[in-house]
């Protein structure tokens, strides 16, 4: 079964710190995984990707970069989002999602992943 379950998010205050896990169903070692996240009145934005098959080639959005590390154990089939200093603009529902195809590097857009976990909720109060 092709399938991802996000987990991890929570209510944190303003600079605290949650750490989302991305897990899979099946190995994902070739596989780029990608974090995206939707906001109140926002739409679907990228936020970090981390790509196949060592885990050392990642990629976050600007406004993340700092706070936000993406990283893998392949291993446990499972991919991780540290998040710290977080802030009420991080308010979001945050998913993880499989690229198409392996061998991919980050970032990629939307449509070059085809399997999406269900959402996770952060909410960073203040």
């Amino acid at each position: 079964q092709l399938q991802l379950v996000a987990s991890g998010g929570g209510l944190v205050e303003t600079g605290g710190s949650l750490t989302l896990s991305c897990t899979a169903d099946h190995n994902l070692a070739s596989y780029a995984i990608g974090w995206f996240r939707l906001a109140p009145g926002q739409g679907r934005e990228a936020v970090s990707c981390i790509a196949n098959p060592e885990g050392d080639m990642t990629w976050s959005a600007d406004f993340v970069k700092g706070r936000f590390t993406v990283s893998r154990d392949n291993a446990k089939n499972t991919v991780y989002l540290q998040m710290n200093n977080l802030n009420s603009d991080d308010t979001a529902d945050y998913v993880c999602a499989h690229s198409i195809i392996t061998a991919l590097h980050c970032p990629q857009p939307q449509s070059r992943f085809d399997v999406w976990s269900q959402g996770t909720r952060v909410t960073v109060s203040s």
